[in-house]
């Protein structure tokens, strides 16, 4: 569907129509691209704010980029409103992605009296004319995109999954997803931290640890943790989670900190470390209190 949209030529204008609302929550009309992007990936999005003359309205857009709910996330999401919300899933989801949205005006608007303009940033962008798409030209870029995921689940995703299991099966001798493997144990010291949010269980604090290489490997730690294919998966996280916590549990997975592959592309934009610490720092701490506060 974005392939679509650039190719028709409207994502520009979209940008031109959305400057004045966009300039009243602190950011540049331009910076509309990146956040639609962001939605398929914030590495991508992130990318984008290229386009953004101005450091300063650069920075916050990569800054509240990662807010944008990825694609990497709705794999999480499908699963918990799956399980608990079946009638109401779609708007259980879709207020996942709204929540998102609310948070990203909100932390930009924030920024923009912290992070005061350097000067007037003028709306100057070239609007291609509209076409007819060309249907090679949006299935090569939804190819390379698809390529990108199907690169990250045989490499990262996959890698990691084994790591999972590796690790829920030591020390030697210890059974698949025991509350004594090396797993649990890492996953016990983080625990106690979530247990205001409802879902303080080594399991969901393992899933999340992990979902910090790739947002997708959430589903894969559960399915290893309660040794369940995703039939199972779903009624064996019934029985240990509340639809509360399971709501709550969401909007940190939707929050908290970005995954790897955008970490490192939020420091090389920025070319700073500190930047690059604040970007993790603040979403971890405003998921873990709108989680507390939902539950």
């Amino acid at each position: 569907a974005i392939s679509l949209l650039e190719d028709i030529g409207y994502m520009a204008r979209a940008a031109l129509i959305s400057d004045g609302f966009m300039k009243t929550v602190g950011l540049h009309g331009k910076a509309f691209i990146p956040m639609i992007l962001g939605f398929g990936c914030n590495v991508t999005g992130i990318l984008a704010t290229r386009s953004l003359d101005n450091q300063r309205d650069r920075l916050v857009s990569i800054l509240v980029n990662p807010l944008m709910s990825c694609s990497a996330r709705l794999p999480v999401y499908v699963l918990f409103a799956t399980a608990f919300f079946a009638e109401k899933r779609g708007l259980v989801v879709f207020s996942l992605y709204a929540l998102g949205v609310v948070l990203a005006m909100a932390v930009s608007k924030a920024l923009s009296f912290i992070l005061r303009p350097d000067g007037s940033s003028a709306f100057v962008m070239e609007l291609p004319p509209y076409r007819m798409p060309k249907m090679s030209v949006v299935l090569l870029q939804t190819w390379e995109r698809g390529r990108e995921f199907l690169h990250k689940a045989g490499t990262i995703i996959l890698l990691g999954v084994v790591a999972v299991w590796a690790m829920s099966n030591l020390p030697l001798g210890t059974a698949p997803g025991s509350p004594n493997s090396l797993l649990a144990r890492i996953g016990r010291l983080i625990a106690p931290l979530l247990k205001p949010a409802g879902f303080g269980t080594w399991q969901a604090a393992t899933a999340l640890l992990f979902g910090i290489v790739a947002k997708e490997m959430v589903v894969g730690t559960l399915g290893v943790l309660y040794g369940a294919g995703h039939a199972t998966l779903t009624s064996a996280i019934q029985a240990h989670w509340t639809p509360l916590a399971a709501y709550a549990f969401l909007v940190m997975t939707l929050i908290y900190v970005p995954c790897v592959a955008t970490i490192a592309a939020i420091r090389q934009e920025t070319g700073s470390r500190a930047w690059t610490a604040l970007a993790v720092a603040y979403p971890l701490l405003l998921g873990w209190s709108l989680a507390v506060g939902v539950y």
